[in-house]
């Protein structure tokens, strides 16, 4: 390890415990709104129970997921004077991401536009029902729906996966309604049993639906199987290019193997999808810290900084990174540059 590399170790564990906690969020009294509507770009018809995220520029998600009622609608209310981010992603279509400014005011009559993607054959314009879901019967469907309310609007996941269950029981081959079970599984803690209904949907789509290979991924991620979410991941990376969670959670499952230059390929890629998602420079920290790219480490955190300048974890992160560049002048013979304001 060289003299730089001997300075950064000292503080290594404080920087990695930065990138690793949770972003801390806002006191401010919760009175904000925000809301919007979602169509289709081809059609202009507005569309119903797509997935809208609220997330906070860390990239952390602040509330389940709204689903859009029949006109396309979804709102957000109580929110604090802060910036957000809108994600919406839909299997076949390209990722929308989009960040909204509440410090002074509430938002409304945001408009966004699903374009098609190359990758979505399988998905159907009108009401972005599938061509399998449209063979299901349509009592299985609307409770297909009405649980997807439930986990991702009422927030009651125990209710969600009533439904679910309910819907597999009348469709056997529903491997929609299996990864959906998955993803209440997850909202209720239960990763064993969502590892199960992920590999269902896998097994019953013969391995076409992303969203069960990504849920999957995470699950197998988050218990350290790091070779088994790596092989998943790249399914669902395959199955969904637009996907920049895919993508994040590879380079994740990648960093875990120790396979830095794949992990920083995964993770530039997440940024190239989603790049005012803050999380995905957490990940890039880590994997630059390790690789002892330090001018990259830099950039890393100049542009976490950015994206989450207030929070207490934004702080630290602009502190670390003026200490980094000290270090490394300091290291260099040269005077440091006046710290970022």
């Amino acid at each position: 390890m060289g003299r730089v590399g001997y300075v950064f170790y000292g503080f290594a564990l404080s920087l990695l415990l930065l990138l690793m906690a949770p972003s801390a969020h806002t006191s401010v009294t919760q009175s904000q709104s925000l809301g919007g509507n979602v169509y289709y770009a081809e059609t202009r018809a507005p569309a119903e129970n797509v997935s809208v995220e609220l997330r906070d520029t860390s990239g952390d998600l602040l509330a389940s997921p709204q689903v859009t009622d029949a006109s396309g609608g979804f709102e957000f209310f109580h929110l604090a004077r802060n910036q957000y981010v809108i994600a919406i992603r839909n299997m076949g279509y390209h990722t929308i991401e989009e960040t909204v400014d509440l410090s002074f005011n509430s938002v409304h009559g945001l408009t966004f536009y699903l374009k098609s993607d190359s990758t979505g054959a399988r998905v159907s314009k009108p009401g972005n029902i599938s061509v399998h879901e449209m063979s299901i019967p349509q009592k299985a469907r609307d409770l297909m729906e009405s649980g997807k309310k439930e986990l991702y609007k009422t927030k009651d996941a125990a209710a969600a996966l009533e439904n679910f269950r309910q819907a597999i029981a009348m469709a056997p081959d529903y491997y929609e309604a299996y990864s959906e079970a998955g993803m209440a599984d997850v909202a209720l803690g239960k990763a064993d049993d969502a590892e199960v209904n992920f590999r269902k949907a896998i097994e019953l789509s013969g391995d076409t639906y992303a969203g069960a290979d990504i849920g999957l991924g995470t699950v197998l991620l988050d218990k350290n199987d790091f070779t088994g979410a790596e092989k998943i991941l790249r399914r669902g990376t395959e199955l969904n290019p637009g996907s920049w969670e895919a993508q994040y959670e590879l380079g994740r499952a990648l960093l875990g193997e120790n396979r830095l230059d794949e992990a920083d390929k995964a993770a530039e890629q997440a940024k190239t999808l989603a790049p005012s998602t803050a999380v995905i420079y957490r990940l890039l920290s880590n994997i630059h810290l390790r690789q002892k790219n330090y001018p990259a480490l830099l950039q890393d955190l100049d542009a976490y900084t950015k994206l989450d300048p207030d929070s207490p974890a934004g702080g630290r992160a602009k502190q670390m990174r003026d200490e980094v560049q000290a270090k490394i002048a300091e290291q260099a013979g040269t005077p440091a540059s006046t710290p970022r304001p």
